[in-house]
């Protein structure tokens, strides 16, 4: 039974009390009599709110099916939709033009473009990865990938290839070409690059000395003029570093001694407390709000065992250099950090209501995130975050423009508690949820002072398309909805709005996660399109991934992209609405099963990796072995399709069960090698991941918004009281 503490009108467990009492007040300068009553307030006072939010939201999805229920059998009649959909208030009319006013923006946010990260809060070496992936080796990223391909003798070897370490070179001068060129001649021809009389002299193998096409993008270096250590550049407001370490043997056979070419690669981080982790109660939340305490302390360390070695992984030092003219100078040198709090939906006992009742676990983490950030606000921090003494909040899964009220309104709240002024706390628009998608313009309005960012995702998006309209028939295979109408009309009008809005060169416009760890030759030809969409940021799986993700910020300028995109025709509402039902639904009975399989398969491979070692987000091999990175939303979509074909009869329960029993034995398999993994197969009726999953599909069409997290946190809570965790 977990002890609390009876404060004000609410009841903290005792865990979250000490946390805060003994690890986060010492060094702020906050009453704390009057900090815990102002927390009671805020969630006794706020959660009568949140609460009726939520009603609204099951009153509307009511409406909707009941819609679709009598309508069933007739032919679809769009605009009677469209009209029924503005009478119940899920079409809001649409507001005025205007101009969003945040202020105190960090560049990584504002003016800059590049990659960025997204990890779970609760694993600390993850969490350190990403913060210092804000510069990255393009020799090591290109070497340890399929970036370069092992054909003609290129294979990595145990030891050093000097064949595929040429590849590797011949591309990465290759990109330096493209970044940097010179007045005249190639990277590739260069012999010798120095500092001379204050500007950057390059010589080439037939001894001609020339510098850059535009010399100014040579912004400094380090060590000696004549002799540096490394080269400092600018391109599209993205840095990168040659350097040249005479010592490394790559430097010694370069005809120019380079021995490496440093990216400036994940320039922002999201720390996330939400889809990729599994906190469930009161001593989940103190793991993740403790890292969060040490990222914004610039304390936070980790102990990393390489074979027999052991070292301590910390926060990086920010990059000191010399200006061109030799005045001493710095670059960041770690990621801007977010943090991703939980939405409105979920509670959790690390606190209890006056009632009795979990608090709005979004209204814990909005308090509790903020309080830990002050240290760095305030100027506690050894390793600062943001320059402008903001604090950067991403509120996930939100419907609708007054569900982003209320999280303003929450955020205010939680400054006037802390004593900060007015909108320090920006927030991120997680673009998510089709109620947000066709009111988009009125959500960011509702936030306007502080919105720093807005982000699509397909996964989250197309679960909760296919919940919203579960009723409305049978939605196409899942690798087809990519194929329908509203999913490149949802991508397209999330820029479109954000530009009209006001964000180009004052806020992030972001796009989704490249799912393929392992595949980086086939993300360096594909994701450039997340860029050339207008996009100033996007989500790669990985710090390597991040430095590969920045040539393509190398290759683009996002800003002056973003102009030209501001003119063109915007997204159709009509497309965004089309609901993505199957064409034809006369599969055969091998297409329906190898589909079921498909989507089991997840599942399985996700859910039991939650449940068993509470692992919200890592690396799951698909059903062809592919390493997929996996968090809550490939949950949601793939339990809603499965939950869909049933609703319809397209399979039955019968059907579902053989084919989860089937690919549970698969999963089995491929975690054979994992000396902490349960076997599911042994016991199918008593194994708790198992039920998990099973009940995810068969009360898929009951579960909020079809939304993961009430079962995975119910069947996660009974694991740990079943293991005494």
């Amino acid at each position: 039974m977990t002890n609390r503490i009876n404060i004000g009108q609410i009841q903290v467990a005792e865990c979250l009390y000490n946390f805060v009492e003994k690890e986060v007040m010492p060094t702020l300068k906050l009453n704390s009599d009057q900090f815990w009553q102002g927390f009671s307030d805020i969630i006794n006072q706020l959660s009568v709110t949140n609460e009726a939010l939520l009603a609204k939201r099951e009153n509307l999805q009511h409406k909707i099916d009941q819609w679709h229920d009598q309508h069933q059998g007739e032919l679809f009649n769009f605009s009677e939709y469209k009209t029924f959909l503005t009478a119940i208030g899920y079409l809001e009319p649409v507001v005025d033009d205007f101009t969003i006013s945040t202020n105190n923006v960090d560049a990584e946010l504002a003016t800059m473009a590049g990659p960025q990260l997204v990890v779970p809060i609760m694993n600390a070496r993850f969490a350190l990865n990403a913060v210092n992936a804000r510069w990255g080796s393009l020799y090591d990223a290109l070497y340890g990938t399929d970036a370069i391909s092992d054909k003609d003798g290129a294979e990595k070897t145990p030891e050093y290839n000097p064949i595929r370490g040429n590849k590797v070179i011949a591309f990465a001068r290759d990109i330096l070409d493209q970044a940097i060129p010179l007045s005249e001649g190639s990277h590739h021809q260069v012999k010798k690059y120095e500092i001379k009389d204050g500007k950057l002299a390059v010589t080439l193998l037939n001894n001609e000395t020339h510098s850059l096409a535009k010399p100014k993008q040579c912004i400094g270096y380090t060590g000696e003029a004549q002799r540096p250590d490394s080269i400092i550049f600018e391109n599209n407001q993205l840095h990168l570093e040659l350097c040249f370490d005479a010592k490394n043997p790559i430097a010694k056979s370069d005809k120019a001694g380079v021995s490496d070419v440093m990216l400036e690669s994940a320039l922002t981080t999201i720390m996330d407390c939400e889809d990729s982790v599994a906190a469930v109660d009161a001593s989940d939340k103190v793991i993740a709000y403790r890292n969060w305490l040490g990222l914004n302390t610039g304390t936070l360390t980790e102990r990393i065992s390489k074979g027999e070695k052991t070292y301590i992984r910390s926060m990086a030092n920010d990059k000191s250099y010399q200006t061109i003219n030799g005045s001493p100078a710095t670059l960041p040198g770690r990621s801007v950090m977010f943090v991703r709090n939980v939405g409105h939906l979920m509670t959790n006992d690390a606190v209890l209501t006056q009632q009795g009742k979990a608090a709005p676990e979004g209204i814990i983490d909005a308090v509790m995130t903020s309080l830990i950030a002050l240290h760095d606000v305030k100027g506690y921090s050894q390793k600062p975050n943001s320059r402008t003494r903001s604090i950067y909040i991403v509120k996930p899964k939100m419907h609708g423009s007054a569900e982003v009220a209320f999280a303003d309104l929450l955020f205010s709240r939680v400054e006037q508690l802390l004593h900060l002024p007015e909108n320090t706390i920006k927030m991120g628009i997680m673009d998510e949820e089709r109620r947000t998608s066709v009111n988009l313009k009125n959500c960011i309005h509702a936030a306007k002072a502080r919105v720093v960012f807005i982000n699509t995702g397909f996964l989250d998006r197309t679960g909760d398309e296919i919940h919203t309209s579960m009723n409305a028939g049978v939605m196409a295979r899942k690798a087809d909805i990519k194929f329908t109408p509203w999913i490149s009309a949802y991508e397209d009008n999330n820029v479109d709005i954000g530009l009209a809005c006001g964000f180009s060169g004052k806020a992030q416009i972001g796009k989704g996660m490249w799912p393929i760890p392992d595949q980086m030759s086939n993300m360096l030809a594909n994701k450039i399109n997340h860029v050339q969409a207008g996009a100033n940021t996007a989500w790669v799986p990985s710090p390597t991934a991040a430095t590969l993700h920045a040539i393509h910020y190398h290759q683009t300028h996002v800003l002056s992209l973003q102009q030209k995109l501001a003119t063109r025709e915007p997204a159709s509402l009509d497309d965004i609405l089309t609901i993505p039902l199957a064409d034809k639904t006369n599969w055969s009975t091998e297409e329906i099963t190898n589909e079921l399989d498909n989507n089991a398969q997840g599942i399985l491979g996700y859910v039991v990796r939650w449940i068993d070692q509470g692992i919200g987000c890592s690396k799951v091999p698909d059903i062809n072995d592919v390493g997929l990175m996996e968090d809550r939303a490939t949950l949601r979509i793939s339990s809603q399709h499965i939950a869909n074909w049933l609703k319809h009869g397209i399979c039955t329960k019968a059907q579902v069960l053989s084919s989860m029993k089937k690919m549970a034995t698969i999963v089995d398999q491929q975690n054979q090698n994992d000396s902490l993994y349960c076997p599911m197969s042994k016991d199918f009726d008593n194994n708790i991941a198992f039920q998990a999953a099973c009940d995810l599909v068969f009360k898929g069409c009951e579960q909020p918004s079809g939304y993961t997290e009430p079962l995975l946190h119910q069947y996660r809570i009974q694991h740990k009281a079943k293991n005494g965790s």
